[in-house]
């Protein structure tokens, strides 16, 4: 009788309420490591930023934080350098090479993901192996090539070999990507009285959003942060992307670290603002196909 009187006044858990965290030690280690490593990747453009707004006479001071923060660093590097043109080309060269990536990468990957011909796994063999070839191996040819058709110091030069340097990557990742959809759902869809564009457009290319995503994603960064192409195809500093500006502010005796640094942080800006807009898809587009 008591046993049931103490088990009917014990307090009881009320539905919804919020439960107790219980931390563990391997939960705190691991919550350490990973703010101790997060500190190591940020502390390199924690000392670009704070170089970038240090003012020219604490440059060669050993103090970590500057005195004062100097904002005229970004002003002059943009008055004083092709900075803006610098800008401009890199994003039309990005955005150029982007986009000629997804026109020719999508149905390329399409059609090998879903029709069965003769040749299909040398072909994707030999996608891969373009991979393994650097730019510097090719720069040579393609310097006398664009040479000759007086294609030198040109937008659309740098779209080319960029675009034509990340289109296999794209063709990989795509087909891998659109051969993990039922084909089952376009067929319902061509049922209805949709043709194959149709169905590709409506059915196969939403569903293969995040593999298109990490496409593009790839394809801009990496066009972005080219650099050898743009030194050798371009002589002219108004049409020289933004990689090979920043670079112009390293001399033979000096450098201008104030402006390198300030330059440098322009450059990450829309790199780190296109990758946390779109972050989300990257995840599930690189794994694509892996499980079936």
């Amino acid at each position: 009788m008591a046993t049931a009187t103490a088990t009917a006044k014990a307090p009881q858990k009320r539905p919804g309420a919020p439960k107790k965290r219980s931390f563990r030690p391997r939960t705190l280690i691991y919550t350490a490591v990973a703010w101790l490593l997060a500190a190591v990747f940020l502390a390199p453009y924690l000392e670009m930023i704070v170089t970038a707004l240090r003012p020219k006479d604490e440059l060669r001071d050993r103090t970590y934080l500057p005195q004062d923060l100097d904002w005229v660093n970004f002003v002059d590097v943009w008055k004083e350098s092709e900075l803006g043109q610098n800008l401009q080309v890199t994003l039309l060269v990005a955005g150029g090479a982007t986009l000629l990536v997804l026109l020719v990468s999508l149905p390329a990957a399409y059609y090998t993901a879903r029709m069965r011909y003769r040749g299909r796994k040398l072909f994707l063999l030999l996608v891969l192996v373009t991979q393994m070839f650097q730019p510097t191996a090719l720069l040579v040819g393609l310097y006398r090539e664009f040479h000759q058709l007086d294609m030198l110091n040109s937008v659309w030069t740098l779209i080319l070999t960029n675009a034509a340097f990340n289109l296999a990557f794209a063709v990989w990742i795509l087909t891998a990507y659109i051969s993990s959809i039922p084909p089952e759902l376009e067929e319902a869809a061509m049922v209805d009285g949709t043709s194959r564009f149709g169905a590709m457009i409506k059915v196969t290319l939403p569903l293969a959003l995040p593999g298109v995503v990490t496409a593009v994603i790839f394809t801009f960064i990496t066009a972005w942060n080219e650099f050898v192409m743009g030194l050798t195809l371009t002589t002219e500093p108004d049409k020289q992307p933004l990689t090979v500006g920043i670079n112009n502010f390293i001399g033979n005796y000096t450098v201008q670290w104030n402006y390198l640094f300030a330059a440098s942080v322009v450059a990450i800006v829309p790199v780190i603002v296109l990758f946390a807009v779109i972050e989300r898809h990257v995840v599930s587009g690189l794994t694509a196909g892996s499980v079936k």
